[in-house]
């Protein structure tokens, strides 16, 4: 009988990530909740998790030793995946009032922005223009999905052509106000903006696809 892979829930301070752990149970993981960066080290899949304030997240995460352990995951080509701010975090900074700014990982190029929309926060359920070649969506590239956030991501830059086009990360869109990256596949890096551990059985089968991949 094969063993179950193991998954951290990485717990930084973030807000209430027990749906996350459950979600990922339910499809087949073993999920340790812990801020033990040998735990998150170690395990087969990294899940970050982010509500809230973007340099509120950053420092909680900086203080959890959250930027070594994620980047010598991705050295190692270990796989992480980060929801909603730690979607966001993964990029380079936001514009999101704070007394303290804090920078983002830079592992991709680009700004977190105020969605540009008469009504915000964005919450509620959208569609998802998937990308080529989505290993994520597999299976659930049609259905909608649950977000709820202020700020995203506008502009993707990081493109790759001729013979690297192949790899190019996967960027997949939503739009309320405007179009925003709705998630990024990159090699053992995938985080979404929307919440699938809240997205009923689409959200579901999306985190079984990243479980089956580790």
């Amino acid at each position: 009988m094969a063993t179950a892979p193991r998954v951290v829930v990485l717990d930084y301070g973030s807000g209430n990530v027990r749906s996350a752990v459950r979600a990922l149970e339910r499809v087949g993981a073993s999920v340790e909740l812990t801020a033990d960066p040998r735990a998150a080290l170690e395990c087969d899949g990294l899940f970050v998790p982010g509500v809230g304030n973007f340099h509120a997240c950053m420092a909680g995460l900086r203080a959890a030793h959250g930027p070594r352990v994620i980047g010598r995951r991705l050295s190692g080509g270990r796989p992480v995946l980060g929801v909603c701010v730690g979607m966001q975090v993964l990029f380079d900074g936001s514009a999101e009032a704070s007394d303290r700014p804090e920078p983002g990982l830079s592992e991709w190029p680009g700004t977190v922005e105020r969605l540009p929309a008469a009504i915000v926060p964005h919450m509620g359920w959208s569609e998802v223009e998937v990308g080529e070649r989505s290993r994520l969506f597999a299976g659930v590239e049609h259905e909608r999905f649950y977000f709820v956030h202020s700020y995203a991501v506008q502009q993707w830059t990081l493109e790759a052509t001729g013979a690297f086009a192949a790899v190019a990360p996967v960027v997949s869109w939503a739009v309320h106000g405007a179009k925003f990256v709705a998630a990024v596949e990159n090699g053992p890096l995938s985080a979404t903006q929307f919440h699938p551990e809240k997205s009923g059985q689409a959200g579901l089968h999306l985190l079984e696809n990243w479980v089956r991949s580790l």
